[in-house]
């Protein structure tokens, strides 16, 4: 085991506007990960962003939630990543994905940001994208209904009632990628 920390970031937007829409399903799964560790997020010191310390499955961590909007969550990332000395491939970001079917997860390291106003800020912060990510699918928008609009409603029926599992799955998957490594995480965690 290394004392290295890690760095989990979940992606979301503030306020109760936005507290159970499909762009927040990383503010979602770190909420549950601070549970696991039997602690709260809490206001940052440095960084515009709630966080918490501790040990998870063994591993030091620090969970962030952003308090800044999504298209400016670099900043926060930034300056809890320099605060804490934590480098980019310790960095754990958890998004919500359109382009995987809803409750489908994707884990990677690095990769372009797909038009994710989140990942482009991270990315442009810490003036790369190799950092992992958990992706969460939230599925496409019906229709003709833009993504934007999209990803910023509340999820609906059948889906809300799978959201728990959801985010618990997701959750595993931080987890497992922390202790197990990459290519392990993938084969235990991505699915259709």
């Amino acid at each position: 085991m290394t004392d290295k920390p890690w760095l989990i970031v979940g992606l979301g937007n503030p306020g109760e506007k936005y507290a159970n829409t499909r762009h927040n399903i990383g503010y979602l799964v770190v909420e549950t990960l601070a549970a696991r560790m039997g602690t709260k997020l809490s206001r940052h010191r440095r960084a515009n962003a709630d966080a918490a310390e501790g040990q998870l499955s063994g591993h030091r961590v620090v969970l962030l939630r952003s308090r800044s909007y999504m298209n400016e969550s670099g900043g926060p990332v930034k300056a809890a990543s320099d605060y804490s000395r934590i480098p980019p491939d310790r960095i754990v970001v958890v998004q919500d994905e359109i382009d995987i079917p809803f409750g489908a997860l994707r884990i990677k390291l690095g990769g372009g940001d797909g038009g994710h106003n989140g990942l482009k800020s991270i990315r442009s912060s810490l003036g790369t994208g190799d950092f992992y990510r958990v992706r969460v699918g939230v599925d496409r928008p019906p229709g003709r209904q833009e993504a934007a609009d999209y990803v910023l409603r509340a999820f609906k029926g059948a889906e809300r009632k799978e959201l728990p599992e959801v985010i618990d799955r997701a959750a595993d998957a931080v987890e497992g990628l922390i202790i197990d490594g990459l290519a392990a995480a993938q084969n235990n965690h991505n699915s259709q």
